[in-house]
């Protein structure tokens, strides 16, 4: 079942960069963002990526753990963490069970033809596992200020 804002998510385990496995009870007692994005080394989801990194001492301040997660293989992942100096993990969702918990793979058109492909997405996860906000069909200019802005509202509580 897809995730609902206001309940709990289900626990996860994922292989993350940096050799690390990630699973959601284990990030109790932080917030954690969740960013889907469709692929590494575009020039969209490296804007995007740059703006989290910009923001991350104003994210780990508002106590709130950022990783990002595309279906490109951990190899690619690291690979664009170290070149954009990333400072947050990236997960590698081959098999889309992140993907379809979040519901984020969705019909898309390129030059005319269709295409299953990653709709960019973004979760805020409170400290108890609860899914508070959520951001479809993201724009990249301002939407990594406009997570702040909740993640910091969300801290403070």
């Amino acid at each position: 079942m897809a995730v609902a804002v206001d309940q709990p998510v289900s626990d996860f385990q994922v292989q993350a960069t940096s050799g690390q496995a990630v699973s959601l009870s284990e990030l109790k007692g932080k917030q954690v963002v969740i960013y889907f994005y469709p692929k590494d080394s575009t020039p969209g989801c490296t804007t995007q990526g740059q703006n989290f990194r910009d923001q991350h001492e104003q994210f780990q301040a508002a106590n709130t753990l950022v990783f990002g997660v595309s279906r490109d293989s951990l190899k690619s992942h690291e690979n664009f963490k170290a070149k954009q100096s990333f400072p947050f993990e990236l997960i590698s969702d081959k098999d889309e069970a992140l993907c379809q918990l979040f519901d984020v793979i969705k019909l898309k058109k390129l030059y005319g033809k269709e295409y299953l492909g990653v709709d960019r997405s973004t979760f805020l996860i409170d400290k108890d596992g609860v899914l508070r906000h959520e951001w479809r069909g993201v724009k990249v200019p301002g939407h990594v200020e406009a997570v702040l802005e909740k993640a910091q509202a969300l801290a403070v509580k």
